[in-house]
């Protein structure tokens, strides 16, 4: 039995395609898609397998359709033979990815993630508009020097993502200011992300208050496995603390990096990362390249189960 860190993306992971052969050599997965189709005022399963891209990569869109796509990944592999070799000590999610973990280890229900995912992206996009702002990914500049730019003009941090990778987010106006002078502090790379608002930063107040009035609607219990959340980097296992985790994240910076440390230093070193993507594969052999992830995307990727 391995002892293992069950991992979900957060946006930005999506990919036109995804969840497309689960859906079609897979009863569990198909069922998790019809049903997320009946409870979302759009077309999961077209957005999720035609696109179009622009369309996914709508806030609004891409939050349920991960979301959808993570469980739907998590379904085959509980199918799977090779399942239960692996003991799930920790759940962990990046950002949107939390409520997916949430989810998984049996605090949220299916059906109130996916209605929670939906409102929370649409209250994101909504905010976007009120308050318009940018995030960037700053490489190669250690997290004082990027403070010090932010408190300067105005910028927030937003993820702490791995070593050398923090991503910086606010008004337009004040992350330009800040990419410029850590440009000219030194920084390795400065890049603006292709994302639709400030999102882990101040501008995305209006969200937490319509967020927090959603939860209200949302029974949560406590985890089966213990989930590790993003804004503490330490496992939250109170119903009411976790609803003010999933908050207080929105306008606060996700700490990925040490909430990795953290299932680390508990002394697990096999990761799963379940569909869509390998971002948080990339993050993690930062963080530790010794750590062993193994990411589950598509079917194909189920034959490194036989391997670990």
């Amino acid at each position: 039995m391995v002892d293992t860190a069950f991992l979900f993306p957060g946006q930005g992971s999506q990919f036109v395609g995804m969840g497309k052969d689960f859906y079609e050599t897979h009863e569990g997965a198909r069922r998790l898609f019809d049903r997320a189709a009946a409870l979302v005022d759009f077309d999961i399963r077209k957005v999720c397998f035609e696109g179009p891209a622009d369309a996914l990569t709508q806030t609004r869109f891409s939050q349920p359709a991960i979301f959808v796509c993570s469980m739907a990944a998590l379904e085959v592999f509980r199918a799977h033979p090779k399942a239960a070799s692996f003991r799930p000590r920790y759940a962990a999610g990046l950002s949107l990815g939390e409520a997916t973990a949430l989810c998984a280890a049996g605090a949220i229900s299916f059906d109130d993630g996916v209605r929670f995912v939906r409102s929370r992206g649409l209250f994101m996009d909504e905010a976007a508009l009120a308050r318009p702002g940018m995030m960037a990914a700053v490489l190669g500049t250690e997290l004082p020097a990027v403070e010090e730019a932010c408190a300067a003009t105005g910028a927030e941090v937003g993820n702490l993502n791995a070593p050398g990778q923090i991503v910086i987010s606010g008004p337009r106006a004040n992350v330009e200011a800040a990419m410029e002078r850590l440009r000219a502090a030194g920084a390795r790379k400065v890049i603006p992300l292709d994302v639709s608002g400030a999102f882990h930063s101040s501008c995305m107040q209006p969200a937490c208050e319509r967020i927090a009035e959603a939860l209200r609607q949302v029974p949560v219990r406590r985890p089966d496995v213990p989930v590790v959340s993003n804004l503490t980097a330490d496992v939250e296992n109170d119903p009411d603390k976790i609803k003010q985790n999933l908050i207080w994240q929105m306008n606060h910076r996700t700490l990925w990096e040490d909430s990795m440390r953290f299932i680390i230093r508990n002394g697990v070193r096999t990761f799963i990362e379940f569909s869509p993507g390998k971002v948080l594969k990339g993050l993690l052999k930062k963080i530790d390249p010794e750590a062993r992830v193994l990411s589950l995307s598509a079917t194909e990727d189920f034959h490194v189960l036989e391997e670990a």
